[in-house]
């Protein structure tokens, strides 16, 4: 569909070679090559990133089917097909085809790659160096060209993120290199509906039942539904809540709760839940610390932390209680002070819960129903960010 006032084009550069695309200019990077070859057909692929490169595991067999070596640090996101995942690399975001194991020549060029959103058959990304936001349907990427895109350009360049409805409505944030301070709301021909700019801080999204999509401040978080925002105000003067998780099952959102604006590295200990239909939240105090990477939903909508105790703590998010406590890891662990630096990670597709152990190498995969933990695998780096092939939302 195209939409008046976008700009519609095939803003994906196609990348025959790119030896250094993670900031390693020497004629001694390694190449861009995924072990097996195209013919690969890697059965509900999980990736990992490491220190070097990509690993691809088969999330049946649960082997390595892929060890793609890629300079620099790299992120990880689901492209929103049965298919890809998005690389963001120091250039852009890359494709990943990771049934087939291998980096595609597809790169959605983009200065400092921030957020990827899926959401209602679009994904969204966001360019933090320019302030370009970019959606398409994920579905062409099958076509191994560059699928049809649309973008909007922010006022300003800004650490941002936007997600965009199945109404068209494009929710995108607001804030320059200096400061973050709101949230815009824009109808399909990109005219604004609504704004906010009392959202200090504003950081990350996630959307819950009928759609409303929460976005985290440093002191709450906003909702937006039906054309309308809503504050959230945080029971504590400083309540920073960056990072969301939300279920379509669910009306409350899972998200984290810093209280320490001074703290070198806060290691909290208490989450938000944050329901959209009445505009409350309540906090759930778990004892014991996690971090950006413990968040995660489960099939009923449950709420899901990956503690520092080594333990899935599953919350039910109507009664803002701990239900039960599932021991993945055998030792504690510490969140790094570098964000980049490898710590557990918690990813959830379907009834499983994938879990890594940087200590160890070890990747599990967990049943949320019995608790138990039905693979395991062995790398030989440790993993750090942690994603899959997910479609839709």
């Amino acid at each position: 569909m195209r939409r008046a006032g976008v700009a519609v084009t095939a803003a994906v550069a196609a990348v025959a070679s790119l030896s250094a695309c993670g900031g390693d200019s020497s004629d001694d990077a390694p190449d861009d090559a995924a072990a097996p070859t195209a013919a690969a057909n890697i059965a509900d692929p999980l990736v990992l990133t490491y220190d070097g490169g990509i690993y691809v595991v088969d999330g049946e067999t649960f082997e390595v089917a892929a060890d793609i070596p890629l300079e620099g640090f790299n992120r990880v996101n689901p492209a929103g097909d049965d298919r890809h995942v998005l690389i963001s690399t120091s250039t852009g975001f890359r494709v990943l085809d990771a049934v087939g194991g291998e980096l595609t020549d597809l790169e959605f060029a983009a200065p400092e790659p921030g957020h990827v959103v899926r959401h209602a058959g679009r994904t969204v990304l966001f360019a933090d160096g320019t302030g370009e936001v970019t959606g398409f349907d994920p579905a062409g990427l099958d076509a191994g060209e560059p699928p049809e895109t649309e973008t909007y350009q922010a006022a300003d360049a800004h650490h941002g993120v936007a997600i965009e409805l199945s109404t068209g409505e494009l929710v995108v944030t607001l804030g320059t290199e200096e400061e973050r301070t709101g949230v815009l709301a824009l109808d399909e021909n990109r005219e604004e509906i609504a704004r906010t700019e009392e959202c200090p801080g504003v950081h990350g999204e996630s959307t819950a039942r009928g759609e409303a999509v929460v976005i985290g401040c440093e002191d709450g978080a906003v909702v937006y539904r039906d054309g309308e925002f809503t504050k959230v105000d945080s029971p504590t003067e400083y309540g920073r809540m960056g990072n969301q998780a939300g279920s379509d099952v669910s009306p409350i959102v899972l998200a984290d709760y810093k209280q320490d604006p001074q703290a070198e590295l806060e290691r909290p200990e208490e989450v938000a839940l944050i329901d959209t239909e009445h505009g409350t939240l309540e906090r759930v105090d778990l004892g014991t610390s996690y971090t950006f990477r413990s968040l995660a939903r489960g099939p009923e909508g449950e709420a899901l932390v990956l503690g520092s105790d080594g333990a899935i703590h599953v919350i039910d998010p109507e009664s803002a209680e701990v239900t039960r406590t599932i021991q993945v890891l055998d030792e504690e662990w510490s969140e790094p002070l570098e964000w980049q630096e490898p710590r557990p990670a918690l990813f959830t597709r379907g009834a499983t819960a994938y879990v890594t152990d940087p200590a160890t190498g070890e990747l599990h995969a967990v049943d949320l129903a019995s608790g138990e933990i039905t693979d395991s695998v062995t790398l030989d780096a440790p993993p750090n960010e942690l994603s899959g092939v997910v479609a839709g939302h």
